[in-house]
């Protein structure tokens, strides 16, 4: 893992609204990609196989999703 990836940026889940939590989590979801592939021209090559694969497709999503979840109970469901 590089030392210089922040994981949770700005190094906090409290967000202003659910909007800017559901853009902090697709940050997070892209985030966890970029550690997990660090070579960028490896992720271009892959983009077009899992851009027409509906079932990986459908894993991104619940990947944001599952991040979404975290980030809305750390902001006490923005109550």
């Amino acid at each position: 893992m590089s030392e210089k990836t922040q994981l949770i940026p700005g190094n906090t889940l409290i967000t202003k609204t659910p909007e800017e939590g559901r853009a902090l989590a697709v940050k997070m979801a892209r985030l966890i990609i970029k550690i997990t592939q660090p070579d960028a021209k490896a992720r271009e090559r892959m983009r077009p196989t899992y851009a027409n694969d509906a079932a990986m497709l459908i894993a991104i999503g619940q990947t944001v999703a599952t991040e979404f979840a975290t980030i809305a109970q750390a902001n006490n469901y923005w109550k």
